[in-house]
């Protein structure tokens, strides 16, 4: 690598790139970026320009010297890049507003990441993924992808099984919050608590925890069956767990637990909250309307408080501290998405997995976990078998596999309501679907 890092950032425009300079900054020592290139395309033209000038502010406020390149040429910016970011969404966020709320109309839940609404996202985003890893494999075959573009582990599992490109790394903020929550719980800093994290991207499980290397597990979960106890997200409703059901299952499960544990509450939930204030898309959309508007200010030279209520809070912190453990060998432990190569024993090798990691200048090495304790080992076989069956759809344009994809997932009731969801959201997304052109045009 040359003296200083070019980093490419696909999907530049997003609101959480104010926190991804951010950390670049606070980095900068250690994980000297000295390029830092922010792409979009033409719909995100203006968002790009607005959180570039931000970026710009920024580090002249921080005195390093960092070159921060706006551009909608992907291609331009790739050339000779250590480090890849995509962080993109496919149709912006009125195709998510459509993920939530379509599948609500047929009594199943909606939401951007789990059951229609994630098979969805995935099938727009993953040929979007592997068309920046065929660019990335002529023109900076060393780089390293980040992605945390959700479905992040979906998103892993394709470039994996569907390219030969290896050097990529889903990354989720799931896990982070997890572990301040406890740290909180415990009133302690958060780098005394160590978790062992297994399972997927939004379905992984904390099977012990530590504080200062003594396992604390037991307590966790006791301060987690009570009612004051709270371990969610700005996006998840907060639902009380049934203490009894916590204990017996004895793990920790992450907020995207709820839909599969709790589905009638967290659909009854949804439809209250769609009702009342919209569904979480629209609610983000005025979010994002807001955070731009401050963005804008000349005077703004940092990151704003105001984006923790955006969701993804932390995301961009855990991806420059994952590209700084890369470039500097560290061989410290954090949870990714990665090729199981055996780490859990229930799971394919060669399939997506989300587990602790070393992480190395070759990439992460996944923590051996064994087998998943047995109360958690069939949900995530079959969200496994959900996730293959979906890349497999995304990158044939195959509508039985599309089909079979929506009527496995265990948030869909029927293979009957799989084709009525199924067929009204292929309409609605045509646009951002053209693997699936032919089969549109015999429905029209």
């Amino acid at each position: 690598m040359r003296n200083g890092i070019k980093v490419v950032t696909i999907g530049g425009g997003s609101s959480y790139t104010p926190e991804l300079v951010e950390g670049f900054i606070k980095r900068y020592d250690e994980f000297p970026v000295t390029e830092l290139w922010l792409v979009d395309i033409e719909a995100g033209k203006e968002k790009l320009h607005i959180v570039g000038e931000l970026a710009k502010r920024m580090v002249e406020k921080a005195g390093v010297p960092m070159d921060i390149h706006l551009t909608l040429n992907r291609r331009e910016a790739l050339k000779n890049a250590d480090f890849v970011t995509t962080q993109m969404r496919i149709g912006q966020i009125d195709a998510r507003i459509l993920d939530e709320k379509i599948p609500l109309k047929y009594d199943v839940i909606g939401q951007e990441t789990n059951g229609p609404g994630g098979l969805f996202k995935a099938l727009r985003t993953i040929p979007v993924v592997l068309d920046i890893v065929k660019d990335m494999e002529e023109l900076c075959p060393k780089a390293w992808l980040i992605n945390f573009a959700n479905p992040a582990g979906m998103v892993t599992e394709a470039v994996l099984r569907y390219s030969n490109f290896r050097r990529v790394v889903g990354l989720c903020n799931v896990p982070i919050h997890i572990r301040m929550n406890i740290a909180e719980w415990l009133g302690v800093e958060s780098d005394r608590v160590h978790v062992d994290f297994a399972g997927l991207n939004h379905m992984v499980f904390g099977l012990h925890v530590y504080l200062d290397g003594k396992e604390v597990t037991k307590e966790v979960i006791e301060k987690l069956t009570a009612k004051d106890q709270d371990m969610t997200m700005q996006n998840i409703a907060s639902l009380d767990w049934e203490p009894e059901f916590i204990k017996a299952l004895q793990a920790i499960p992450c907020p995207y637990h709820r839909y599969y544990y709790k589905t009638r509450e967290m659909l009854e939930e949804e439809k209250k909250e769609a009702a009342e204030n919209g569904c979480r898309g629209e609610v983000v959309k005025k979010l994002e309307a807001e955070l731009f508007d401050l963005y804008k200010d000349p005077e703004l030279d940092i990151k704003p408080p105001q984006l923790e209520k955006r969701g993804g809070a932390y995301y961009s912190d855990a991806a420059c501290s994952l590209m700084a453990s890369i470039y500097n060998n560290k061989g410290d432990i954090q949870p990714v998405n990665t090729r199981n190569n055996g780490a859990i024993a229930s799971i394919p090798d060669d399939s997506a997995v989300e587990v602790n990691c070393v992480i190395t200048k070759d990439g992460p090495k996944p923590m051996a976990v064994g087998d998943l304790p047995v109360p958690v080992r069939g949900l995530v076989q079959q969200i496994k078998s959900f996730e293959r069956t979906a890349c497999e759809a995304a990158v044939t344009g195959d509508y039985s596999t599309a089909l079979l994809a929506m009527a496995i997932n265990p948030l869909v009731p029927s293979d009957v309501v799989a084709k009525q969801i199924l067929d009204e959201m292929l309409e609605a997304h045509k646009e951002y679907l053209p693997q699936f052109a032919r089969k549109l045009e015999t429905v029209e």
